[in-house]
């Protein structure tokens, strides 16, 4: 059996809580195998007491980098030297690269979504996009189309406390990039002109899955056309009530694994300067 940790051995991981269902540690070391990389990926559950002594505890230790999910993903900031533009934009970092004793931080779940469109044949650029949810997911991918060229973005939440959010990104947007955008409360005469107005379509919010499964935010068919492409941030299940009704009406469809997939290369590239072997992983996950 090959010698798989060696005394050369980079550590590369991540840290969130709960965290033992993550897919990165299997995507990530699927990589490391194939590119006969000598790294290794660990999933480290820390608790939000815990967050800055863990920080200070992965700088120390040399550890290449690390991946940042929930619910530190704002928190983390504070604790870092710089973060990207992105990142400042979205007010969120997912991955951490360590050099020279600092602590970069960037937030790649954006660059995942729209490379995952980009390799279906659905580029963003010069297009309106529609967008469900003003959580996480939402800004790293309103902020990282804006910033690709996107034309438009309007962004759909429920009425409420968090509505807030979307108009921030929104008002975010139109400050930073040339890219028009616009929040509005999620109800059906605006949701049909915008959606028909739009290109692609995305849900951007976790109705779909786990308690959620067989839920859409979207219910009437006649808000969807068949050249409308909608995508799903949740891969699991691969077939959301949302997708299902988008495939009856005849439109292209794109679940989130790609962005699972993608958002990892990036993060992977940032660490090892190499691109991730994506066809190799995806069968993993598959």
């Amino acid at each position: 059996m090959p010698q798989r940790i060696t005394g050369q051995t980079q550590l590369v991981g991540i840290i969130a809580t709960p965290i033992r269902h993550s897919k990165s540690p299997m995507m990530h070391n699927t990589a490391f195998e194939a590119l006969g990389l000598d790294y290794a990926y660990l999933a480290f559950d820390v608790r939000p007491e815990e967050l800055t002594e863990a920080v200070r505890g992965l700088k120390a230790l040399g550890v290449r980098g690390f991946n940042v999910s929930m619910p530190y993903k704002r928190a983390i900031i504070p604790l870092l030297d710089e973060i990207s533009p992105i990142s400042r934009m979205c007010e969120s970092v997912n991955t951490v690269l360590v050099e020279n004793g600092k602590l970069y931080g960037t937030i790649t779940d954006g660059v995942g979504y729209l490379r995952s469109l980009r390799e279906e044949g659905y580029p963003i650029k010069g297009k309106k996009l529609t967008v469900l949810g003003c959580g996480g997911a939402s800004a790293a991918i309103c902020m990282q189309a804006a910033l690709d060229g996107a034309a438009e973005i309007t962004i759909f939440n429920r009425p409420g406390p968090s509505f807030a959010r979307a108009e921030a990104y929104a008002a975010n947007i139109n400050a930073n990039t040339p890219c028009k955008a616009a929040a509005y409360p999620l109800e059906d005469a605006l949701l049909r002109r915008e959606i028909g107005e739009s290109d692609l379509l995305c849900n951007a919010t976790s109705v779909g899955m786990g308690a959620l499964e067989g839920q859409s935010l979207i219910t009437d068919p006649t808000l969807l056309r068949p050249e409308l492409v909608c995508s799903d941030v949740i891969y699991a299940p691969r077939e959301t009530a949302f997708l299902a009704l988008a495939n009856s009406v005849g439109c292209p469809t794109v679940n989130g694994l790609g962005m699972v997939l993608y958002q990892g290369a990036e993060s992977f590239r940032i660490w090892t300067g190499q691109e991730m072997p994506v066809d190799v992983v995806r069968s993993v996950l598959d």
